[in-house]
């Protein structure tokens, strides 16, 4: 295809300055390939309405480019309907890439999804790979698993990466280990960062660290700002504080919070006040109220900025921070300010509901879930609170030697309702072994996140 970019069939020779009065002469006597290239040349020369004439004469006489450029011109400057046509005419014929162009204006513009996939279809079977790969999403937003799986499979075959990244969460979320590891495996050496991080997620919850860590810096290499965060705390559990700052400041670059407020403790932990006072305070100002405590204490500690450290104690306390409460009703009292500080003092907020890091393959589980249900404009759950489900269990069950009736042990134990725990064993049970159970809902980690700090109320357990 001759335009805009097309590459020209080569049997087509492209028109040279010059060529004019020779092709001109053969267009007018009636040769269409000629018609064709020299529409292409008035094309190049920016003449669109000549370009027009001589592929509508082109494409009367059976020339199929010229068709297809027919229709990407009346896409760009004429009528849709014009294009449709055009593109319909060259599509008949078997050209692929003119059936994927008039299954996007189909789907797109006029909303004929059954129009769309017929010719989707024919380009995808024309050996189109973008064509293969819309398909693939339009099955899958059917519901369609197994043939979006097929389609994925088409052009993840035929070179493209992020269809095999979808093909790995297919197949995780379906409990497929083989096909997730093969697709990732795939696609991740081909330099797709995110199924590079998957792995490294997907080995963690295998607990296979040094095989995990290999992937996280495989898609370190391309800037993956999570894979750059999970180096960090790799350097950070070696105690090797200057390279876990160069990763979490890698990370903590792109704008993630947590990643800030990590930098910020190294750069305490390595003396560097200024540095700290940095990340400490972007990630404040992003609303993380633990950065905003820590802020608050560095310019006390570190600046003698008691003005400054009480507005991000205030930031903290006033975002549900215990610490930073307290820490404010002593400056407040200091300052003479006995009625706000009583305030901060006598009822303070509680203290958070859940402080602990849960097991790193366990945070790994979280995190794949959170992706997985986030996929094609899911509602992604929130790793935190998965994590917090799967550390309560974990955290809660520590004590017991025989699992054979582990929740009837907790029901003992706790005096929780039975079905209540049930439903946080179901849940957990299938963000271990996705492929089990469909994923949760929202509404249902709702529901067993509230179990799960029942439980360790009950229990004492913090």
């Amino acid at each position: 295809m001759a335009w805009q970019g097309e590459v020209t069939a080569p049997t087509v020779p492209a028109p040279r300055v010059g060529d004019e009065p020779e092709l001109l002469a053969a267009a007018r006597a009636g040769d269409a390939q000629a018609a064709h290239r020299l529409g292409k040349l008035y094309a190049q020369h920016g003449d669109r309405a000549a370009a027009k004439h001589w592929w509508e004469r082109a494409a009367a006489a059976g020339n199929v480019d010229s068709a297809y450029n027919l229709g990407v011109w009346h896409e760009k400057h004429g009528s849709l309907e014009e294009a449709v046509t055009w593109y319909e005419f060259a599509a008949g014929t078997g050209d692929a890439e003119a059936a994927a162009n008039l299954a996007t204006l189909l789907l797109e513009q006029r909303g004929d999804t059954g129009a769309a996939r017929h010719w989707y279809e024919r380009a995808a079977l024309g050996g189109s790979r973008a064509a293969a790969r819309r398909l693939a999403l339009m099955c899958e937003d059917a519901g369609e698993l197994g043939a979006a799986r097929e389609w994925h499979r088409r052009a993840a075959s035929d070179g493209d990466l992020t269809s095999a990244h979808d093909l790995g969460f297919l197949a995780y979320s379906s409990g497929d280990d083989k096909e997730t590891v093969r697709w990732w495996e795939y696609a991740a050496r081909g330099g797709h960062a995110d199924s590079a991080y998957c792995m490294g997620l997907y080995l963690d919850a295998g607990r296979d660290p040094e095989g995990a860590e290999a992937y996280y810096r495989l898609a370190a290499k391309n800037e993956h700002p999570g894979a750059a965060s999970q180096l960090g705390g790799v350097a950070l559990s070696r105690g090797d504080l200057r390279t876990a700052r160069a990763w979490f400041e890698q990370a903590a670059g792109t704008g993630r919070v947590h990643d800030q407020r990590m930098a910020g403790f190294v750069c305490v932990e390595l003396g560097d006040c200024a540095a700290a006072s940095h990340w400490f305070g972007r990630a404040a100002a992003g609303g993380d109220a633990e950065s905003a405590f820590n802020y608050g204490l560095l310019l006390i500690a570190e600046f003698g900025d008691m003005a400054g450290g009480q507005h991000w104690f205030r930031q903290a306390a006033q975002a549900g921070h215990r610490g930073a409460a307290v820490e404010l009703g002593g400056l407040l009292s200091v300052a003479g300010e006995v009625g706000e500080a009583q305030t901060w003092l006598s009822d303070p907020p509680p203290a958070a509901a859940w402080g602990r890091h849960a097991e790193p393959e366990l945070t790994a589980r979280a995190e794949l879930a959170a992706a997985a249900t986030g996929r094609r404009g899911g509602v992604s759950l929130s790793v935190s609170d998965l994590a917090e489900v799967l550390g309560t269990w974990d955290l809660v069950t520590r004590p017991l030697h025989d699992h054979s009736d582990v929740i009837g042990w907790l029901v003992e134990r706790s005096g929780v309702h039975r079905s209540a725990i049930d439903h946080l064993a179901s849940v957990r049970g299938t963000l271990l072994r996705p492929g089990s159970a469909p994923w949760p809902s929202p509404a249902e980690i709702e529901y067993v996140l509230a179990t799960a700090r029942d439980l360790r109320r009950r229990l004492g357990v913090r």
